[in-house]
């Protein structure tokens, strides 16, 4: 099992990866491309050119928590998706795709721009695992006393190597 991310030279970090690692770390991040693939946009050709998009919130709780509302007020978080959803969802692409091209078994050396990128899809691989188990903050105590034979237990197990994973991340980067 990986020993998480340390710090390299010249702001680098480095971690080793077993193949099975590697597998269901991409597996995971190529789920969640196919959930944020472009968004629609508009049907007015000014609108597709811009990336405007619709304004309503997914009824996915995944994606739901991957572009939450920016406002309370239902019209200009309406208001600010429509602006900024398709951007975002190029952003959370890019990340995603920086750590399909360098996840690899064996030792991984991450530039800084590599790192922030996969800091940002561990992320979201976090948020949308934690999701669909509707983990909360007590995820460890579950963790802790859920049998090995349960069948919730490897991706609770996962979403805490996840956690482990983002941890030693974060920490080699500061």
């Amino acid at each position: 099992m990986s020993s998480g991310f340390k710090r390299g030279r010249k702001g680098s970090v480095i971690t080793v990866f077993d193949a099975a690692e590697v597998s269901i770390l991409r597996s995971l991040v190529s789920q969640i491309l196919g959930l944020i693939e472009p968004g629609e946009t508009g049907s007015d050709p000014l609108e597709r050119a811009l990336g405007i998009g619709p304004s309503e919130q997914s009824a996915d709780p995944v994606l739901a928590r991957l572009f939450p509302s920016a406002y309370e007020d239902a019209e200009q978080s309406a208001e600010f998706r429509r602006y900024t959803e398709a951007t975002l969802r190029d952003g959370k692409r890019a990340d995603a795709q920086t750590m399909l091209d360098s996840a690899e078994p064996g030792r991984v050396e991450l530039s800084p721009e590599q790192a922030q990128a996969w800091m940002r899809a561990l992320n979201d691989v976090r948020l949308a695992l934690g999701t669909r188990l509707e983990v909360t903050e007590e995820v460890h105590d579950e963790l802790a006393e859920m049998a090995e034979d349960d069948p919730r237990y490897p991706a609770y197990v996962t979403y805490d190597w996840l956690t482990y994973l983002q941890d030693t991340l974060v920490r080699a980067l500061w």
